[in-house]
Parts: structure tokens; C-alpha cells; sequence
């Protein structure tokens, strides 16, 4: 088994996102001086060598697994993680959704020999991201609408493929083994928890421009429980952003106050980044959280709970994620699993802080 220092460990021990160290390496300007430094330094110290000629070593493909996902990097996210941690920074402050799977696949990885290959990129396509992974290892896992389902059908007749979110969209790759988690349910139930246990009643609902299957179930359960509840709710989210980030979020906030009528009790972001950027907009316009409006996310990363006030949001089990994908991946190349695609849905829980009142 390896013991040669990976991304991961460059990146807890610097305290960034797995996105900045591969940011330093591959377009250091987009970095700030100081933290590509650090970077720099920890990777020196590390003795880590840059993913540039690690692909040389994936090349044999043989004892290599592969991700697949878009680098939905979040520079706000990353510097307010590295200001709530302080002196005493917390390793996993800066880290996202895509950060803690890649956690999960590598440390599981770790257990079975084997190393792991990750092409992170929005430039050049979905494409590109095939053709850093199919062909240098031995299977890879891809997040939903990473990869067109074409390539991914023809890449799975010759490696194992396992699809990462989002519910199966294609009979294509009906065959293919599926991870996803309850997005719908916990949606669901955090918005209940705001209208049966907090008596708001006007809510409002922030998704994503861009069609994710994952927020689309969030939304579908945040209708769902809307519904139940006697509560007044449209077919489309309240305003969708263009990106699930902290400045899409902090915009959205703007946005929503600026409206005509009575302002929400209550504002649902489809995710924790965007929520943590409303946060900041409603304190800077004087708006008190959770007196004069509660906030929520979902997902669970780490700076939920580090804002102030913390962030009600929805855990789900972004690591574990990834170790079983890892499972399920060594698995098939064993020939253990068996024939049939196995479809793996992962709980998700709701986690009550004082941005929706439960904490003070």
C-alpha cells in the first residue's frame, strides 16, 4: 500500500480546499500570494508530487481508481474558513461537498492498495474530464451530469463505472452501480421543522440555474412538505442562482429583501455555501437572524457550523460517499458484487443550530 503524500494530505495540512491546491499547481495567479505559498511549503515538507507527473504513474492502469466532477470551487468559502478557524485553523473549515468525497474515496483507496486519479475542471468540457481518467485506471466514479451519458456507456462496457447524486436519468446506464442521498426527505423535514415547529409560514426557496438533479429533489421535497402543511408554494424555486456559491447566495438575500410585499420568515438555500453568503448580506443591511428571518442550507460542511449565527442545514454523508464508492468499485474489479447495478441511497439528517432558533 502507498504511503506517499497525496492532494488530501497537502490539503488538510495547509488548511485549503482540495480545488486551491490543484488551483496552485495548475494556474498558481488564481491563488493568493500567501496561501499559494503555504501550499507550496506544506508540499515541500510533504514531499508530495504534483498531479502532473503522477499521471505518468496512473498510466499502467493497474492499481489506480478514478473521480470525475466539476471543480465548483469557492474562493469566499475557502478565505472564510481560514478567518473562523484562527490561529487553531480547523483542517476540514475550507472543505466542500466535492472536497469530502474526494476524502472518502482516497481514504478508502488507501485501505484496498490502490491510489486514486481525480480530474476536477469546468474548461475544455465534460469531455476533458474523460479523457483524464477513462483509459489510466481501473474504474472511476463520476457525479451526476459530469459526463455525457454516451461516453459513460461506452467507457462502462470495458471498466466498472459508479455514478455519484442525482437519480439514474437514463436507461443507457441502467447498469451501472448508483449512489445518492435522500436530498428529497431531508428537504422535506428541515422544512417541516421551520413550519410545525416554528410556525413560519412564508417561506422562501433559493435553487440553481443550472439543472441539478439534486437540488431539483431538494426543491421537489421543500414543495412536498410546503403542501402538507397548507402552505402557499409555486412550481418553481423562488429564484434560482446562478451559481451555488457565497456571492450567488449574498445576491439572492439582496434580491429576495428588495421585493415587493412582506418580507420571508424564513429563506431555504439549496445549499450551505449560498446560505452562509446570505448570511453576511442580511447582517450588513441590519436584518437580525433568526428574529427577523431564519436561514437554512443543506449539505453539512464544516463552515456551518463555524458562522455566526451557525447555520440550520441538512447533513448528508459526503464521505461515507465516496468509501462506498471506493467498495463498490473494488468489489466489481474482484468479482464479488455479482451482476446486478446496485442503487445505494445514503440518509441524511437535519441539523437544528441558531440560524433557524434551536441554539442560542
Amino acid at each position: 500500500m502507498s504511503t506517499a503524500p497525496t492532494v488530501y494530505d497537502v490539503a488538510e495540512r495547509s488548511g485549503v480546499s482540495i480545488a486551491t491546491v490543484s488551483r496552485v499547481y495548475r494556474n498558481p495567479d488564481s491563488v493568493r500570494a500567501q496561501t499559494r505559498e503555504r501550499v507550496l511549503a506544506v508540499a515541500r515538507e510533504l514531499g508530495y508530487v504534483p498531479s502532473g507527473n503522477a499521471r505518468g504513474l496512473a498510466s499502467r492502469s493497474t492499481g489506480v481508481l478514478g473521480l470525475c466532477f466539476p471543480d465548483y470551487s469557492d474562493p469566499d468559502a475557502e478565505s472564510e474558513a481560514e478567518a473562523s478557524a484562527g490561529d487553531e485553523a480547523d483542517d476540514n473549515a475550507a472543505m466542500l461537498y466535492s472536497d469530502q468525497i474526494i476524502r472518502g474515496m482516497e481514504r478508502a483507496a488507501r485501505r484496498h492498495g490502490y491510489a486514486l486519479l481525480i480530474a476536477a475542471s469546468l474548461k475544455g468540457g465534460p469531455e476533458s474530464l474523460v479523457a483524464k481518467v477513462a483509459g489510466r485506471v481501473d474504474g472511476f466514479a463520476v457525479l451526476a451530469r459530469t459526463v455525457p451519458t454516451e461516453e459513460l456507456e461506452v467507457i462502462s462496457r470495458r471498466q466498472p463505472v459508479v455514478m455519484l447524486a442525482g437519480p439514474r436519468e437514463s436507461e443507457l446506464l441502467d447498469h451501472l452501480d448508483h449512489i445518492e442521498v435522500a436530498n428529497a426527505h431531508g428537504q422535506r423535514e428541515l422544512t417541516r421543522h421551520l413550519i410545525e415547529d416554528h410556525g413560519l409560514r412564508r417561506l422562501a426557496y433559493v435553487g440553481s440555474a443550472e439543472e441539478s438533479p439534486d437540488v431539483e429533489a431538494r426543491f421537489r421535497g421543500y414543495v412536498e412538505a410546503c403542501r402538507t402543511a397548507g402552505v402557499e408554494v409555486g412550481d418553481e424555486p423562488d429564484l434560482r442562482a446562478g451559481m451555488m456559491t457565497q456571492a450567488e447566495g449574498a445576491r439572492a438575500a439582496d434580491a429576495l429583501l428588495e421585493r415587493r410585499g412582506e418580507r420571508p420568515d424564513a429563506l431555504l438555500f439549496a445549499n450551505d455555501q449560498m446560505a452562509v453568503g446570505a448570511l453576511h448580506t442580511l447582517e450588513r443591511r441590519g436584518v437580525r437572524v433568526p428574529e427577523d428571518v431564519t436561514v437554512t442550507g443543506f449539505d453539512g460542511i464544516a463552515l456551518s457550523r463555524l458562522v455566526r449565527p451557525a447555520l440550520t442545514t441538512v447533513r448528508q454523508p459526503m464521505r461515507r460517499m465516496g468509501e462506498e464508492a471506493v467498495e463498490l468499485l473494488v468489489r466489481r474489479l474482484n468479482g464479488s458484487q455479482g451482476g446486478e447495478p446496485v442503487s445505494m441511497m445514503l440518509p441524511v439528517s437535519v441539523v437544528r443550530r441558531a440560524s433557524c432558533g434551536c441554539e442560542r
